[in-house]
């Protein structure tokens, strides 16, 4: 009997599956990781815990102080003041450059330096009449200059106002007072202020059984409320209702003020 005739078939068979089953066991074996992956149960990587500052919190008191200092002022601001209306914008400008003119002069001839001197405003515009059946008609221009005047000299200030307004200022828009160096008024504040708010700490700190060991952070403002006159307006002449009596004008007092903020670190 011929074996290789009669099994021929069968064995190539044979082989074959054997080949689709090494095939098979390998396409297994390389997809299992990735099916494995998709399919299988998902584990969360939990890493490890950071290591912290192992520094306690701080625990403050944060309270605020007040230091307030009354000093007398030795300067002086004033808003001297020309209006001019005019049919003509420059006969309006000529007019009002001519009363400005003799306003800063005047107060020069007092002792104001020019650099004590400062314009903060001029300004033109049209004036109209409203008749109540008609178009507004154009009545003429008027045109405002106003300069700031820093007085050194409070003494010299009534002078400055009434020969201002001799000189033809038509407005003394306020007066406002100040001191020329709060350094060491704000000094005296500070050391007030923080006396205060240490004072209202020790009391917190003795009600809840603490220490104070020190500051944790300070904060200020500054306050200089500053005194202001009301507005002077002269006569439609030009001069003081009562030419012989000097504008009184008194400076009064100011107050420097600092608030603190202060957070005091406790045990």
């Amino acid at each position: 009997m011929d074996l290789t005739t009669t099994h021929g078939p069968s064995r190539a068979i044979g082989l074959r599956l054997a080949f689709v089953a090494v095939v098979a066991l390998a396409v297994g074996l390389a997809a299992g990781p990735v099916l494995a992956g998709v399919a299988g149960p998902q584990r969360a990587t939990v890493p490890a815990a950071a290591t912290g500052d192992a520094t306690p919190p701080e625990h403050t008191i944060s309270v605020a102080g007040e230091g307030t200092v009354t000093v007398a002022p030795n300067l002086a601001h004033v808003q001297l003041g020309v209006q001019v209306q005019k049919p003509t914008a420059k006969a309006a400008r000529d007019a009002a450059a001519a009363a400005m003119a003799g306003v800063v002069a005047a107060v020069k001839k007092l002792g104001v330096a020019d650099a004590d001197i400062q314009t903060v405003q001029v300004s033109l515009a049209p004036v109209y009449d409203y008749p109540p059946n008609g178009s507004p008609t154009l009545r003429g221009y008027q045109l405002t200059n106003q300069a700031t005047v820093t007085v050194r000299d409070l003494a010299n200030l009534p002078n400055i106002v009434d020969n201002a307004v001799s000189a033809g200022a038509t407005s003394v828009d306020g007066i406002s007072f100040d001191v020329a160096d709060r350094t060491a008024a704000e000094a005296q504040a500070r050391q007030a202020a923080a006396l205060d708010a240490r004072a209202k700490a020790d009391v917190y700190a003795k009600a809840l059984g603490l220490a104070i060991t020190g500051v944790a952070s300070v904060s200020e403002q500054v306050l200089t409320p500053v005194w202001y006159g009301q507005a002077y307006t002269p006569s439609a002449s030009g001069a003081t209702d009562k030419a012989a009596v000097p504008t009184p004008v008194q400076a009064g007092a100011t107050d420097v003020t600092v608030t603190v903020q202060v957070a005091f670190l406790t045990d």
